[in-house]
This record gives structure tokens, C-alpha cells and sequence, in this order.
């Protein structure tokens, strides 16, 4: 019979073998965080700086008229992917994005990474028209700079309301650091949402409407996502009433769609 002895120093040194629980799983959450969100730096940067110059810089090379074409691709394709994602199909199709049994945890990563990397490729390959209809200089340029950042900021404190861990991707490689389940933030309706229902869309529409270059190519960037930016927030508006049911019609009863207005109760 083996000495007992033995048989536990055995196991304490198979014990000290083994690599340490949860190291892979640290090692996905965090790589998939970085990774998340250097591509969502990067879109938001090239983003920027493809709309202060109206789209007329890009690394987008296709010859015209194909390059027609191809531009259409890509505005059509943020908009498109980025509310498919959203449907309870589109939820299914991200969790199994990550092989393993983390792939339901990582959606929201997953998710942010993906629209990351579309807007990367919406303003990274697009192919100038090379036509200027107008360039802001002196004064103007400077007004229309203070809009374009208000703007921005406008989007960013509206994220922020809405919680900068679902908007950013953060909530599922952080969750997923921490062994829980994703705890989605509450129905936003402090900040920018007492406003208007809609601060996100808003602050992105307003993004794409102050820039201090107008050439056809941001004219036609412009009136397609600012028809996406009027028509999405309707199904988000249907997934809310679902969830929250009374309460999300008492918000939207007192609070507006987009445009902030005084209501008749609240001036009498």
C-alpha cells in the first residue's frame, strides 16, 4: 500500500502543476477588452478627422464610378449590421462569436467591437469624390469647430448617461473579469435624457451636420445616417416597452423624441 504520506505530496505537486483557475478567462476578458477598445479609439479618431474634412480624405482608392458603389456599401452597412445585431438573432449569432462557454458574456464586447470596426471602415476606406462645394475660413471656421466639438461632447456626456460600459463594451469583458453575469444599467433617464429620449442619436446626428468642409460625398453621409438616427431609436423604443413596460410609457409620455420642447403641464 502506498504511504499516504506520499500519495498528498503527489497531489500537492500535480496541485501546483495545474496553471491557475480562471487564467484563461482572465487572459479572454482582458485581450478582448484591449482589443475592443483600441478598434473603438481608432473608429472614433478616424471619424473625426474623415468628417472635419468632409470625407475628402480617406484611404479609400476604388476608381470611379465603382467607387460609387462601394461608398454606398458602406454606409449602408453600418446601419444595417448594426441593428441586425440587435434583434434576438443577431444576440444568438454574437455569443457564439467567442468559442467557448464565455460567448454569452462577451455580446455587449463583442457587439462594440464589431460596430467599431464598421465605422473604422466606413470613414477609413472611403474614396473622395475630390470635389469641394465649401470650406469654412476665419471666424466661420472657428464657430463651426465650437459646434463640431459641442457636438461631440454632447454625444459623449449622452453615453455617459446611458451608461459607458454597455456604450463603450466594456460591461462584457469587465463582467467577465469578475465571474457575473452582465448587469445591464438601469432604463436611462437622468442627464441628457430628461431632455429628449434620444440624446445618442441626437448628439451623432449633430456630429455629421457641424463640419467645416461640405463636399457631396458628407452630404450624402449626412442625410443617411441622419435618417437612421430618426428611424432606429423607434425599435430601440419597442425593445424598452417591452422590458420596462409602464414605467418606459410614463417616460415617453413626459419626455420628447429628439427635440427638446417645454411641456404644457410644465408651464403652467
Amino acid at each position: 500500500m502506498a504511504d499516504p504520506r506520499v500519495a498528498g505530496l503527489l497531489r500537492l505537486i500535480r496541485a501546483a502543476l495545474q496553471p491557475p483557475p480562471g487564467g484563461g478567462r482572465i487572459a479572454l476578458a482582458l485581450g478582448l477588452g484591449v482589443l475592443c477598445h483600441a478598434v473603438f479609439a481608432l473608429a472614433v479618431l478616424a471619424m473625426i478627422t474623415a468628417m472635419f474634412f468632409g470625407l475628402s480624405e480617406s484611404l479609400g482608392r476604388v476608381p470611379w464610378p465603382w467607387a460609387a458603389l462601394v461608398n454606398a456599401a458602406l454606409i449602408v452597412q453600418f446601419p444595417l449590421v448594426h441593428s441586425v445585431l440587435l434583434t434576438g438573432p443577431g444576440g444568438r449569432f454574437l455569443a457564439r462569436l467567442v468559442p467557448g462557454p464565455h460567448g454569452a458574456t462577451l455580446t455587449t464586447t463583442t457587439y462594440a467591437l464589431i460596430a467599431s470596426l464598421q465605422l473604422f471602415a466606413l470613414f477609413a476606406l472611403w474614396t473622395p469624390s475630390g470635389i469641394i462645394w465649401w470650406r469654412a475660413e476665419g471666424a466661420a471656421f472657428w464657430a463651426i469647430c465650437a459646434a463640431y466639438t459641442g457636438a461631440w461632447l454632447i454625444l459623449i456626456k449622452a453615453s455617459f448617461d446611458a451608461g459607458a460600459e454597455v456604450q463603450s463594451g466594456a460591461l462584457g469583458w469587465m463582467s467577465l473579469l469578475a465571474r457575473r453575469k452582465p448587469r445591464f444599467p438601469d432604463m436611462p433617464e437622468r442627464g441628457l435624457f430628461r431632455l429628449i429620449r434620444q440624446p445618442i442619436y441626437v448628439g451623432f446626428a449633430l456630429t455629421l451636420w457641424t463640419v467645416p468642409v461640405w463636399t457631396p460625398d458628407q452630404l450624402a453621409l449626412a442625410l443617411s445616417l441622419t435618417a437612421y438616427c430618426l428611424i432606429a431609436p423607434r425599435h430601440k423604443e419597442r425593445r424598452f416597452a417591452a422590458r420596462y413596460g409602464a414605467r418606459f410609457d410614463r417616460y415617453r409620455a413626459r419626455v420628447p423624441y429628439v427635440t427638446p420642447c417645454r411641456r404644457r403641464d410644465d408651464a403652467q
